[in-house]
């Protein structure tokens, strides 16, 4: 094997363009093996094999830095920089992380998993490196869909102004997660199609110079664009037009599901997979009737459909009353905004780590303005995700700002009857934690008026103890109170809070006259959380407040079994806290 040759960056140098061909199908190989067996991003980093190879060959990493968008196409550069042992040795698939991360090696700048900041982050090493009086190049990767986002345009602009070395790939397999929307494709396009020679040029309309690799999964054709370019002396693009999920067929013929995929996809007979029942599912359901009898309402999400089971065949059957922005969360709040504020009827899906991105259009051009947009929040809780997707920080982001109303059901009908409320105000504007632990039906409706704000349920009354289960920690909660029960005799009360927004102040205020201790459960960051505010309210009281949830960390890639240990969510922790701390 060839990839027997190359452990480090340098050992590129010694491999003729026929070896390097053949490095290329090995890694490939390796690649799709690995992926196949644990999950992960698939087609972004199969068609950036050859590149990847190139940039090592011509560049001198680490002196020359190579700065990664999104990183979701680092694996071929992990391979070539020391790591290829998580790729080749089952027993250490997860020894490194899905993303860039500088604690595991050198080559790596920055710990990544968002969009759209490689031209941003390498504008500004470039700029220390001209402060320091040093030498070397530094290229930015960052992919066509990450285009779109916000971030990589203000990137792109001061780049361009920046009069010294900085070299920009632009990864341009035509896609983005799904299929890519938005005017600066037609650019691209015309780009593409004219070999790059079109008059009218997005880049150098910024201030580029421009170089267009049209086979950009051709090993020699790229190490010639990158050697013109290297130790450029102005900011330049290289244009490179790759095929997503380039050598392997079901991946070049299925681009979306294949952008990142579950454990061994593979090995089914049957690629497509029929959604079953669950709220992904059940909310499509909703939506497209919706919309048939609403001309006025509208699906908006930022390039992500995915997350929320939003397929083609939705996607298409929607039409006009479908709108993906691309990468550009902020965007799709503020539009989202004007479109209630206009009278439209928009909900808004969103991925709980991806809120963050977009804080501020949360508070001025939503809640400043009041307007009755409906955000649905996916994957919110404590996971074992890697550092970069981290779904625990939404509540404390949401709930802290004026205005807004953020609601977290326990289970099916209570979740249709907060969305059906939700489109049909105009009050408000509403968040919505989709509950991520399965879905769970009563079978019963609910029959809740969420016209009055912040009025918690009380399931079962009890005394001395009472249990506020947030959301997705409800079923926790009633476990806690069962344990209370047969260890302790203690019939505790147990409320859904329902509002993660607002204190039930009438309600906890009787809880008072015949409880000693409150206890919060919440699935998210404590700090500045659901539980904080309640342990606030009765502060100056003699009420003692146990809050649970998690800590205020970036965990990485730590099983959740693990972290509900770390963070007493298991009713026998609890219990031994309430115990030990005599409480009770």
């Amino acid at each position: 094997m060839i990839l027997d040759k190359v452990s480090i960056p340098e050992d590129l140098k010694q491999l003729s363009i026929k070896e390097m061909e053949k490095l290329a199908s090995e890694m490939r190989e390796i690649i799709i093996k690995k992926v196949n067996a644990t999950g992960g991003h698939m087609g972004p980093n199969l068609g950036m094999v050859e590149t990847s190879i190139a940039l090592h060959y011509v560049f001198n990493s680490p002196v020359d830095k190579i700065v990664f968008d999104v990183s979701h196409q680092c694996y071929p550069h992990k391979i070539i920089t020391g790591r290829k042992e998580g790729f080749l040795s089952p027993d250490k698939y997860y020894k490194y992380t899905g993303y860039t991360a500088p604690e595991e090696c050198e080559h790596d700048l920055f710990k990544v998993g968002h969009t759209s900041t490689s031209v941003s982050l390498a504008a500004g090493v470039a700029k220390a490196r001209d402060l320091k009086g040093e030498k070397g190049n530094v290229i930015a990767i960052i992919g066509d869909g990450s285009l779109t986002g916000g971030e990589a345009l203000e990137g792109l602009n001061n780049a361009a102004c920046l009069n010294s070395n900085m070299i920009i790939v632009v990864n341009d397999n035509g896609m983005s997660i799904a299929e890519n929307h938005g005017g600066i494709y037609d650019n691209l396009k015309l780009l593409k199609e004219t070999d790059g020679k079109a008059e009218c040029n997005f880049f150098k309309a910024v201030g580029f110079d421009y170089l267009f690799v049209k086979e950009g999964n051709n090993i020699e054709k790229l190490i010639e664009a990158f050697n013109k370019v290297k130790d450029s002396k102005k900011p330049v693009i290289v244009h490179i037009c790759t095929l997503k999920g380039a050598g392997l067929k079901a991946a070049e013929e299925n681009k979306e599901k294949f952008h990142w995929m579950l454990p061994h996809t593979l090995d089914n007979d049957k690629i497509e997979r029929v959604m079953g029942e669950c709220y992904e599912s059940l909310t499509c359901d909703y939506i497209l009737k919706k919309a048939k009898e609403d001309k006025t309402f509208i699906t908006v999400n930022a390039a992500t459909p995915g997350v929320f089971g939003f397929t083609k065949d939705f996607r298409d059957a929607l039409g006009e009353q479908y709108c993906d922005v691309g990468i550009a969360e902020e965007h799709a709040v503020a539009f989202s905004s004007a479109l209630a504020k206009q009278g439209a009827k928009p909900v808004l899906a969103i991925m709980s780590s991806f809120v963050q991105r977009t804080y501020d259009q949360l508070s001025q051009d939503l809640c400043l303005n009041n307007s009755p947009l409906t955000i649905l929040v996916y994957w919110g809780g404590i996971s074992g995700a890697d550092a970069t997707h981290l779904c625990v920080f939404d509540i404390p982001l949401i709930s802290n700002i004026p205005n807004i109303v953020y609601l977290a059901p326990t289970h099916k009908e209570e979740y249709f009857a907060m969305l059906e409320w939700s489109v049909n105000q105009n009050q408000y504007p509403v968040a919505i934690r989709v509950p991520s632990n399965g879905l769970i039906s009563t079978g019963k409706e609910d029959k809740t008026d969420y016209n009055i704000l912040n009025k918690y349920e009380i399931v079962e009354k009890g005394e001395k103890v009472a249990i506020l289960g947030l959301g997705t920690m409800y079923p926790l909660a009633c476990e806690v109170k069962k344990e209370l029960s047969l260890k302790c005799g203690i019939n505790a009360s147990l409320i859904n809070p329902k509002f993660i927004t607002g204190q039930d102040e009438k309600l906890l205020n009787e809880l008072k006259k015949d409880h000693q201790l409150v206890i919060t459960l919440e699935d998210g960051v404590l700090d500045g959380g659901f539980g904080e505010k309640i342990s606030r309210f009765y502060g100056a009281s003699e009420m003692k407040v146990l809050n649970y949830g998690a800590k205020k960390e970036f965990t990485d890639r730590v099983p959740v079994e693990e972290l509900y240990e770390r963070y007493h969510l298991t009713k026998e922790l609890i219990l031994s806290d309430i115990v030990n701390k005599h409480l009770i």
